[in-house]
């Protein structure tokens, strides 16, 4: 069915902190909006209150028909213990809910409880527009049209990443819901999944609502822009497309600018000019008093009636700037402010892979003769589970061969942003991991250093594991800042990051001087950063192109 849902004066707020108030939605059949704004600005918490999972601080969120289906897809699918691949594209796709309620539907006919005649027939039809009928064949369909070759009944804990990445967007693909809320579903994704997610969601009827840090995804699928700008405390609704949008928000931002300065010109020439005749008027007085004595009675009137003039004139500049219509100035925004910090030049090769051989379960990677000589910039491009991270292992020394030899070269720091940014996953406080990793450096430099990365004190002291996507990725940036490095390895670097983040990284990738090893499907960052060098990886055999 089509659906619209409509959210009316929605606030929310993290403690004493407002992320938003007095938002207004409508997602339309066919709309399809990209929700953007800074990491922290609310976005992950607006898709839960329209998918009706958080409840708003005030506000309401409504469907039409009632009986719509929201499907929301959070931005890391839940990988349950012994949940199979099939159990999981059940759940993602809603059919699991709906099929449970139609088992309990059909017990209350069976048992003859009141309504039971209606409530079955409502789960019924719940079920086959979910796509309950016939899931199983279409699973084994898009997951054969995706290259997922695994059986559909083995645990999804089995899968590698690049499997439960395409898992992830199976579960997307087969979904039939009535309003779709998306969270970054591009992470993980390569150039084809990319392709593919774009298809869909620019073919979908119904309503959708989309996070995504991919510049190139949003610029070839959104029809309009929701903006939560946390700097200035406003919600901001953008028609058009995304590269309307950034037109558009500039050109605001530009206005608001010169509007300001100037309101802010005119105020500070007329409190100028107020001055100026206050000073006349209180030297006027002091010449009348000091010659009130004399006996030209001419003089001192033409004194007295001069200061009241001077007087007037500024009572009315007064007036002048009582009415002039303030402009409040426009806040200025939290920047991330990176740099690389360089560590001195490693020998002349970096890293060398000869005759190199890598076997997993069934996969091969190799047989490879690489070297990475110093100051190279290498892009490593390729489909998931081509064998790109197992290529980088090896050069690293991390993953053993089976074959060949692997050697790192004299005097190589490496600096490491990896796809599961797993040093900031334990128990431990963030302060306490990030420590650990520079343990010259000291507790008061660390903080500082984390609070330019936009990590204060709530989030230095939570558990590291408690850390959002976006908070592990970029305390692992701060690490790159907090410590010299000479080989740069950056393993999908822009997941979790927001879209002010992605492009202070790409500036700092262009200050770096080292080497550097970049994997990444982020086709706006492969245009952006400069590269010598291009590897492709397919089928676990390395091309330069």
């Amino acid at each position: 069915m089509t659906a619209t849902l409509v959210a009316k004066d929605l606030a929310a707020g993290h403690g004493d902190r407002s992320l938003f108030a007095g938002l207004d939605l409508v997602v339309a059949p066919g709309d399809v909006i990209g929700l953007v704004g800074a990491n922290g600005a609310g976005k992950s918490t607006l898709l839960r209150m329209l998918a009706g999972l958080t409840a708003p601080e005030q506000g309401e969120v409504r469907l039409s028909p009632p009986a719509a289906t929201v499907g929301h897809l959070p931005q890391e699918p839940e990988r349950r213990p012994g949940e199979t691949v099939r159990a999981f594209l059940a759940r993602r796709t809603g059919v699991a809910d709906a099929q449970r309620a139609m088992d309990q539907a059909t017990q209350a006919l069976v048992d003859g409880a009141p309504g039971a005649d209606d409530a079955y027939a409502t789960s019924l039809e719940r079920w086959l527009a979910l796509g309950g009928a016939d899931l199983d064949e279409r699973a084994e369909e898009v997951a054969g049209t995706l290259g997922l070759a695994v059986d559909l009944d083995q645990p999804m804990t089995s899968l590698s990443g690049g499997q439960a990445a395409r898992a992830g967007l199976a579960s997307l693909l087969l979904s039939r819901y009535d309003v779709f809320l998306l969270d970054e579903p591009t992470n993980d994704l390569d150039l084809d999944g990319l392709d593919r997610l774009e298809r869909f969601v620019s073919g979908l009827r119904a309503g959708t609502v989309v996070v995504s840090h991919d510049r190139e995804f949003l610029a070839r699928t959104v029809t309009k822009v929701l903006e939560l700008d946390l700097a200035q405390g406003r919600i901001n609704l953008y028609g058009g497309g995304y590269e309307g949008y950034l037109e558009e928000r500039e050109t605001a931002r530009r206005h608001a600018r010169e509007d300001y300065e100037e309101y802010a010109d005119k105020k500070a020439a007329l409190e100028e000019r107020a001055r100026t005749q206050r000073a006349w008027m209180d030297k006027g007085v002091k010449n009348a008093r000091r010659k009130a004595g004399d006996n030209d009675k001419v003089g001192r009137k033409f004194r007295s009636e001069a200061s009241e003039k001077q007087a007037a004139k500024a009572r009315q500049t007064q007036r002048l700037i009582e009415r002039l219509d303030a402009v409040e100035e426009p806040r200025k925004e939290w920047e991330l402010r990176m740099e690389i910090a360089a560590a001195p030049r490693s020998g002349a090769v970096v890293a060398t892979l000869r005759d190199a051989e890598v076997r997993r379960a069934g996969f091969t990677l190799g047989p490879v003769s690489l070297q990475i000589d110093w100051a190279d910039r290498v892009a490593v491009t390729g489909a998931n589970g081509a064998g790109k991270s197992t290529l980088l292992g090896a050069l690293l020394g991390r993953v053993p061969l089976d074959a060949g030899h692997a050697a790192l070269g004299s005097g190589v720091l490496l600096g490491e942003v990896d796809q599961a940014r797993a040093l900031f996953h334990g128990s431990e406080s963030l302060l306490d991991a990030f420590r650990a990793a520079v343990p010259d450096t000291e507790p008061v430099e660390v903080r500082t250093l984390l609070a330019k990365f936009g990590l204060k004190t709530d989030h230095i002291l939570r558990p590291a594991a408690g850390l959002s996507p976006g908070e592990r990725t970029r305390a692992a940036l701060a690490l790159l800042q907090g410590r010299g490095v000479n080989l740069l390895v950056l393993d999908e670097p822009t997941n979790h990051l927001d879209l002010p983040a992605i492009e202070q990284l790409e500036s700092a990738l262009d200050a770096y001087e080292g080497t550097l090893l970049l994997v990444t499907h982020d086709r706006r960052m492969l245009d952006a950063v400069r590269v010598t060098r291009r590897l492709e990886v397919a089928d676990g055999k390395v091309t330069e192109r």
